[in-house]
């Protein structure tokens, strides 16, 4: 598990214990169990395939940049729930690069360069970016010489503005917004 306090994500633990379930009942009851459970679950999967996706992020063709739209979000080994879940992500906003798609699924790539499958409907189109690197300025105009606004410490995640062709983008942070270079940030540019 990571020590850095600006990591955004959890790894998940698989716990598989071994239950003895033919001492508590029937083999019978087993079976009408397992039964019940099939239909429950190929019930659920057609109505999430059924489900409306929101967004944008459903529409575009890859690779192109989206923000995780929930504050609990999953990314799996592949494109389906049955597969295993590689990190819990516990930060909305976070800008991520989806590489490809697979029906209501979506490969991204987060900031740390870490790639896994995340349901489309965890995904907005929202533009943000995060720090990168170090401290950085934020300018109150798209300059060098511009007076300091703020300053981000690296991980900070905000709204991404325009960006000019001198290298500034405009970035909002919770109603703070200033100009930082483009290259500070990831989430900016051709993903």
């Amino acid at each position: 598990m990571s020590t850095n306090p600006l990591d955004h994500r959890r790894p998940v633990l698989i716990v598989n214990p071994i239950v003895g379930v033919s001492d508590i009942m029937s083999q019978k009851a087993i079976y009408r169990r397992a039964w019940g459970k099939s239909i429950a679950l190929m019930l659920s999967l057609c109505a999430m395939v059924a489900a409306p996706v929101s967004g944008s992020a459903q529409t575009s063709q890859p690779p192109y940049w989206a923000s995780i739209d929930e504050d609990v979000a999953r990314t799996r080994t592949g494109p389906s729930t049955e597969y295993k879940i590689m990190w819990v992500y516990e930060r909305k906003n976070l800008p991520v690069k989806i590489i490809k798609r697979y029906g209501v699924w979506r490969q991204i790539e987060d900031p740390d360069g870490t790639q896994g499958w995340m349901h489309a409907r965890l995904l907005s189109r929202t533009r943000t970016a995060m720090v990168i690197g170090e401290i950085r300025a934020m300018h109150t105009a798209p300059s060098a010489e511009a007076e300091i606004a703020w300053r981000l410490e690296p991980g900070v995640v905000g709204k991404l503005g325009d960006c000019t062709e001198s290298g500034w983008c405009g970035f909002d942070v919770n109603g703070r917004s200033g100009f930082v270079r483009a290259e500070h940030l990831f989430g900016t540019g051709e993903p």
